[in-house]
């Protein structure tokens, strides 16, 4: 059973991240490093307790589409109002509708742990948290007083409606439609797939956020409009009522997240109210939704990094207590007669520890990625930092999510034949994890953000400033003399020339404007980013742990990671600095 790992958590995001320089300088208000650890065991509790006992009942149900309406697997709607009602929803959300206006390093930090416990719940809190922020920086005043504080409190729960059967990533391509009201309303007709949560039995409303188009707009997504279409109306006391013109045609049926219901949804047609038409209100202004939904979007991409995170450290745990338990063979100079644990086996071993390198390597970024966009909002170099996270948000998202699909396969391997039965648990983590790299953006996007917009920034000073800052890590390794890390720093190192390589490069491609060249290379750029990042930030959490009583094990890791992850760094940099000729060329093979 899933054990939230809270010291580790705590450990990285104070030492790895560096968070508590924010708390000791009082950028953190009043937090402190006891309130951290004390919301951190309370998310503990609550998932190990009340989410994890239920994944396996909502992977096995699922949610259904009955008489209409879509009902959630036994138990998740009361699990669902019992995780509100702890006030989670809230953690980073404005206090004067009801949130705690806590760091979102810290609100991150906890949806490790729900989508650790269960991936599928986790998701009904990733698209609200997205719906109020996009609500809240977008918004009118009336949209925020008659909304935002049940959808903080969990209440009511949000969604995201962007794609459409002929429009997935390219959303231009939309055909939903809004008409204006004379009131200033709107109605908005069309049909949207794979919206999340867009029905079910947990909350009293549902507060879609629709991306359609007014007939005047201009084409493409210049011609976008963001509209927030309630289930319910809201009445002018704040009551709910009449059911609004828009119900779930369909449920998908999935590789994985059973419990999570994946909706087909239907606007307008007529089912409900006299006149045909979804009522809905502008958010932001007329076809300018796109950059609207952008801020949905990128908290979506963070949280869905966290998907690939929690993930990761479920697979973990279940692989390395299965590998202690399960017993074959006997392991190389064991004299004994009885059978090993597998865990003492070199390959089984090989293959927890490339795990939890993943992990931690994946926590990291995703945190630092978070702490970025706490000092984004506060600090006196915001613009660095605003970069910063701009820089390490694909990063984060493509690299925790692979990293997910990764080691929950090598969970499933760990396993042996166990693992490619149900019943252990180790397949619903693989199949749960593979849908992370594709949806909020696929990673192969992620890869041309970070190549062509994020490489760029500041004239490529933003990405040259985090080299700099994990070329000071290595450096300090090397000066550290720390016995167990061996040839850390050397390798560490050679990760950093072929980024620098490979970064100056790219940069260079563009600017030449040979963006096809650079754009083959942009999938293995970003793993390239993330196992440097990864070598780094296990090397510093190592630097931090060397004192008294330092924990062997994370020093072992990190050297470890180093010696047998970071040495695929040289491949990646030839290929993106070589391999644009052989790839472009190849397609002829695919004719």
């Amino acid at each position: 059973m899933y054990k939230a790992p809270v010291a580790e958590i705590a450990f990285t995001l104070s030492h790895v991240v560096g968070s508590n320089v924010a708390i000791d300088t009082g950028e953190d208000g009043e937090l402190t490093d006891d309130l951290v650890n004390a919301i951190l065991a309370e998310a503990a509790r609550f998932a190990e307790n009340e989410i994890a006992p239920l994944a396996e009942v909502g992977d096995f149900e699922g949610a259904r589409l009955i008489d209409g309406a879509v009902r959630l697997a036994e138990g998740w709607p009361q699990l669902y109002r019992d995780w509100a009602a702890g006030g989670w929803n809230g953690l980073t959300a404005s206090p004067e509708f009801g949130g705690q206006g806590l760091p979102q390093r810290l609100n991150v930090a906890t949806l490790e742990i729900w989508n650790a416990a269960s991936m599928a719940f986790g998701l009904a809190p990733t698209l609200t948290m997205g719906a109020i922020e996009a609500l809240s920086a977008h918004g009118s005043t009336a949209l925020k007083e008659s909304y935002l504080a049940r959808m903080i409190s969990g209440e009511w729960t949000g969604t995201m409606n962007l794609t459409e059967p002929q429009a997935g990533s390219d959303v231009g391509a939309l055909t939903a439609r809004a008409e204006r009201n004379k009131d200033g309303s709107y109605r908005i007709f069309g049909q949207k797939i794979y919206i999340t949560w867009g029905d079910h039995d947990a909350a009293d409303n549902i507060i879609h956020l629709v991306l359609a188009r007014l007939s005047d707009a201009p084409p493409g997504t210049r011609g976008i409009s963001l509209f927030l279409v309630p289930k319910f109306m809201v009445e002018a006391d704040g009551s709910l009522g009449a059911r609004n013109d828009l119900f779930c045609h369909s449920l998908e049926h999935k590789l994985g997240i059973h419990g999570s219901p994946t909706c087909t949804m239907i606007y307008g047609d007529g089912r409900f109210g006299e006149t045909p038409g979804a009522i809905g209100w502008l958010v932001g202004e007329e076809n300018h939704g796109l950059a609207c939904m952008f801020t949905m979007m990128n908290n979506a991409r963070l949280a869905v990094a966290m998907q690939g995170v929690g993930i990761c450290e479920a697979a973990t745990q279940k692989a390395l207590a299965y590998a202690r338990e399960r017993r074959q063979g006997r392991a190389a100079g064991q004299r004994a007669a009885a059978m090993s644990p597998i865990v003492d086996h070199p390959d089984v071993a090989r293959m927890l520890l490339t795990m939890k390198a993943l992990t931690k390597g994946a926590r990291a970024i995703t945190y630092a990625c978070a702490h970025a966009i706490d000092l984004s909002h506060g600090s006196v170099d915001t613009a660095h930092w605003q970069a910063r996270a701009a820089l390490l948000t694909p990063v984060a998202k493509a690299f925790a999510t692979d990293c997910g699909v990764d080691v929950a396969s090598l969970g499933i391997q760990v396993h042996g034949g166990m693992g490619y039965i149900e019943e252990t648990g180790a397949a619903r983590l693989w199949r749960d994890a593979r849908i992370a790299p594709i949806y909020e953006g696929t990673n192969g996007i992620q890869a041309i953000d970070l190549v062509t917009r994020k490489l760029p920034l500041g004239g490529g000073a933003a990405v040259r400033g985090l080299i700099d800052e994990m070329q000071a890590i290595a450096t300090a390794v090397e000066n550290s003399a720390i016995e167990g890390l061996g040839a850390t720093a050397g390798k560490l190192q050679q990760a950093l020339a072929d980024l620098t390589a490979a970064t100056e490069w790219l940069l260079a491609m563009q600017a030449e404007k040979r963006i096809e060249e650079a754009l083959a290379g942009a999938t293995p750029y970003l793993r390239l980013f993330g196992l440097s990042l990864t070598g780094c930030y296990l090397a510093k959490g190592a630097l931090a742990d060397a004192g008294d009583g330092a924990e062997e094990g994370r020093i072992a890791l990190a050297a470890f990671a180093a010696q047998s992850l970071l040495g695929e760094t040289a491949g990646l940099k030839d290929q993106i600095v070589h391999g644009a000729t052989s790839l472009l060329a190849a397609r002829i093979a695919l004719d």
